[in-house]
């Protein structure tokens, strides 16, 4: 017996060894979210969305390759440049990650990617921020840099068209200003605004800068904005600067005429506000919630955390995470190691045609495939996250108005309708 035993006890061993020896490498991957400052809403259901993907890539590679392929640091950039650059620098220094996903702002985004991920040939792929500014960064001279949300150059396009009567009838303005976060999100995105508004036979009055940290009133801002009496009154802000400056518009010069824009699509903004922008109308960059790959994402969301997705730019941070799971996947079944220029040549690989075409959720299938050395064309959540040569995609832009309790789609722009100016 004791023979039987002692052999059992090493080809036990044996078979451990060799399971340890054959299992994949996990690929660390840093996130860089805001949990704190004006974007602060956002950050946990970022957190929950990576995890959700993170755990169905891991159950699909356990599966097909042996064992979990990445895990998520999870970092607050706090919707500041200075401490988004320090949180970066900590994940590719300390923590020695290929690559990270982040973040909601933009000005947060360029500052890492200037300072920290392009220096350091650091793969980084953008969820949310979308500044136009950001697909021409000149640091990227190593096609480093990609992005799974839509750039502003078409949000404000369809935000000009909205507010010249094009879309939705009843809501037209002759004139509007434009109040910005002053940083590369809300120049861009205003700038754009003001282009296509013009081009459109309307007046911009004023075009009005406020600071990126959040100040106590906008007093003097609204002043000069609302001079003139316009028809409409843009914010392009943060929410953290919107349920200020809105409530002292309503408050202190009874002004209550918004057009919104994406990062006000928030359940913030709605609280302190109330009535007064219930039925108001925006614009974000959105998914189709009727195509499969949102409908699953939201069932499997909901599934997890007992809730449907609450905000905006979910869907786009799935994706993010997504084809860096997908990408880490190419490598694990190509045989090489995953550093940030190898997954880089995948995800084009992994995300453009051609190749079968993989939906959100269908990672065992994808893993399977690249395993058999074929190629995967993944369809995401909030479009198809086809790469062109600067590392964009094409997002439709939705319009939506305030609800009691939160939003409704009133019509969605698919990439292809939107003009170019």
């Amino acid at each position: 017996m004791k023979a039987w035993r002692a052999l059992l006890l090493v080809l036990t061993t044996l078979g451990a060894m060799m399971a340890v020896a054959q299992a994949p490498p996990v690929v660390q991957v840093g996130t860089v979210f805001p949990y704190t400052g004006a974007g602060s809403e956002w950050g946990p259901v970022l957190r929950n969305t990576v995890e959700l993907c993170v755990a169905q890539v891991n159950e699909a590679a356990t599966a097909v390759f042996g064992g979990p392929i990445m895990t998520a640091i999870f970092e607050d950039d706090a919707t500041a440049p200075a401490v988004g650059v320090d949180r970066a620098r900590k994940l590719v220094e300390i923590d020695g990650v290929p690559i990270i996903i982040g973040t909601w702002s933009s000005g947060v985004t360029v500052a890492m990617a200037e300072a920290v991920t392009m220096p350091a040939q650091v793969l980084h792929i953008v969820p949310i921020a979308t500044s136009p500014l950001i697909a021409i960064l000149p640091a990227d001279t190593d096609d480093l840099l990609f992005r799974t949300i839509g750039s502003d150059a078409k949000q404000g396009v369809v935000a000009a068209q909205l507010a010249r009567g094009e879309l939705v009838a009843g809501h037209s303005f002759e004139t509007a200003s434009v109040l910005f976060v002053n940083n590369a999100y809300g120049q861009g995105l205003a700038e754009q605004f003001r282009r296509s508004f013009e081009a459109r036979g309307g007046r911009v009055l004023a075009m009005v800068p406020v600071p990126e940290a959040p100040a106590p009133t906008y007093a003097a801002e609204l002043e000069r904005a609302l001079a003139g009496n316009p028809e409409v009154l843009i914010p392009v802000l943060y929410p953290g600067h919107a349920v200020v400056a809105l409530a002292e518009a309503r408050d202190l010069f009874g002004y209550t005429s918004f057009q919104f824009l994406d990062a006000l699509r928030s359940l913030d903004v709605l609280q302190v506000l109330g009535e007064a922008v219930v039925g108001q109308l925006g614009t974000v960059q959105g998914a189709d919630e009727g195509r499969p790959g949102f409908r699953q994402f939201a069932a499997d969301y909901q599934a997890r955390f007992g809730e449907p997705p609450p905000l905006a730019f979910m869907d786009t941070t799935y994706d993010a995470c997504a084809v860096a799971g997908l990408a880490i996947a190419g490598v694990v079944a190509a045989g090489l190691e995953p550093m940030p220029l190898n997954l880089r040549d995948q995800l084009r690989a992994i995300a453009n045609p051609p190749g079968e075409v993989v939906g959100v959720g269908e990672f065992a299938r994808a893993l399977e495939l690249l395993a058999a050395g074929l190629e995967v064309n993944y369809a995401g959540a909030a479009g198809e996250v086809d790469f062109n040569e600067l590392g964009e995609v094409a997002t439709a832009i939705e319009i939506w108005s305030f609800t009691d309790d939160g939003f409704e789609t009133v019509m969605l722009r698919r990439a292809e309708e939107i003009p170019a100016q």
